[in-house]
């Protein structure tokens, strides 16, 4: 006899199986049609599924709203716990002892810092963890954790990443650069006041929700901002972009040192004001979901990034 006041857990058979794996699909979406789409389901046996199972469970779980869905308080509670186990049980069917570490990992990096620092180090990396197949990214969107699978992000930021784990990998300092030609053309050296009659190169995607400007407002702050920006521009939605520009002699951008260090060794660029100046907070920057415990191939790039930027 039931003890009063006790609700017994259902069992969990396939049909309660395949209605959970479209409640998590549903719900790292967000949409009942993309759903459909990952799973090669109709959209309306999408939503059967879910009814099914909030029936099953007695809980509600979306609330659906004109065009879209969202989840309940109950909804986001148990797609953070499934969220949760799947990353559990991938982790102990890809990494099956101690001594070897395998499985997929996606990395997703900023285009300049992926091009001009971390592609050039990843056969280290390859050489060291085989077992390891890494899928590396780039863009300049912001990263939606719930509907893309991306284990660890490399962004250039103030480290500020709420619900997130940041990791400060490496510095960053800043300062205007341009060629040779181009500081000698317009009597550069020395003089940051002669900035007023060039053309500046702007990184319009520096980080997430930034100013066109973003960069060279804060070159302003760390020099106490008395040099005026001019009215002529060019913006690129990257920064080796921008640097390249420069080495081309089309103006002055703002060069990150980790970035354009080798090519002012190189005599490529030259730095017309002065050297380069600290920002705050700013500099290189790992951000990954919250985990219990981290996935050990997620643990061992981890210590092989902060490695590598202590060379």
């Amino acid at each position: 006899m039931p003890v009063s006041g006790l609700t017994k857990a259902p069992k969990l058979s396939g049909a309660h199986l395949s209605n959970l794996h479209t409640f998590l699909v549903a719900a790292r979406h967000l949409s009942f049609a993309r759903a459909a789409q990952e799973l090669c389901l109709t959209a309306s046996a999408v939503s059967h599924r879910i009814a099914r199972l909030e029936e099953e469970l007695s809980l509600k779980l979306f609330n659906r709203l004109p065009r879209r869905v969202e989840l309940t308080a109950d909804g986001e509670r148990i797609f953070k716990v499934m969220q949760q186990t799947m990353d559990t049980l991938s982790q102990a069917v890809q990494e099956r002892s101690d001594s070897q570490v395998e499985g997929q990992l996606c990395f997703y990096a900023r285009p300049s810092v992926a091009q001009c620092w971390l592609v050039p180090r990843l056969s280290d990396f390859i050489a060291r963890y085989p077992g390891i197949q890494l899928d590396v990214r780039v863009g300049n969107e912001p990263v939606d954790y719930r509907t893309r699978r991306i284990d660890l992000v490399l962004c250039y930021s103030n480290g500020e990443h709420p619900g997130l784990e940041s990791i400060r990998l490496m510095p960053e300092r800043i300062a205007p650069v341009c060629s040779p030609q181009y500081a000698q053309a317009h009597g550069l050296m020395g003089h940051p006041e002669r900035l007023s009659a060039c053309t500046v190169l702007h990184d319009v995607a520096a980080w997430d929700n930034t100013a066109f400007d973003a960069e060279w407002r804060l070159w302003q702050h760390a020099t106490g901002g008395t040099t005026a920006l001019p009215s002529r521009f060019m913006t690129f939605d990257r920064s080796d972009l921008s640097t390249l520009a420069a080495i081309h002699h089309a103006g002055v951008a703002i060069g990150r040192e980790q970035l354009v260090r080798q090519r002012i060794e190189a005599g490529d660029l030259v730095l017309p004001f002065g050297g380069f100046q600290e920002v705050m907070n700013y500099g290189y920057y790992l951000v990954h979901p919250a985990y219990p415990t981290l996935p050990k191939r997620l643990q061992v790039l981890i210590d092989w990034l902060v490695e590598q930027a202590g060379d």
